[in-house]
């Protein structure tokens, strides 16, 4: 079985580091196992890194370990530059940014909870999927 090859919206980050519970947790948990694999960009990165550090007083880390965990993504991803834009493509140009990084990445699916925001991306060969689909679909939903 091939591994998926995926990129994590923004608010999968989000929503698995405010709580300890649910399908984005979980899912976080396994980065790095060679469960799935993840696919970074430079944009993307700073996107999480603005994003966490906006939200760091509803997360149950610190300032510390977020730094610790953007690290921990950049040392298990596989990074792109991205050299071609589709923008516009998508309602929100950070979601276009996601898109791009899948594109450039030839990853199987982008994984979010806005999965309305990401319609037609399937024309790329890119299914989007949430973090619970992710989880049955390498067999870990518990």
């Amino acid at each position: 079985m091939l591994i998926p090859q995926v990129v994590l919206d923004t608010n999968v980050i989000i929503a698995g580091l405010r709580s300890q519970r649910g399908s984005a947790f979980r899912l976080l948990t396994l980065v790095g196992t060679a469960s799935f694999d993840i696919h970074l960009s430079v944009p993307l990165v700073l996107e999480y890194q603005e994003a966490l550090s906006r939200e760091t007083s509803n997360l149950y880390i610190g300032a510390k370990e977020v730094d610790d965990f953007i690290e921990f993504h950049c040392l298990v991803a596989t990074k792109h530059q991205i050299f071609f834009l589709w923008r516009p493509y998508l309602r929100d140009p950070k979601d276009d940014m996601v898109l791009e990084l899948a594109v450039t990445a030839g990853c199987d699916s982008a994984v979010t909870y806005n999965t309305r925001d990401f319609v037609g991306i399937e024309k790329f060969g890119i299914n989007v999927i949430t973090p619970a689909e992710l989880l049955k679909n390498i067999g870990a939903l518990q």
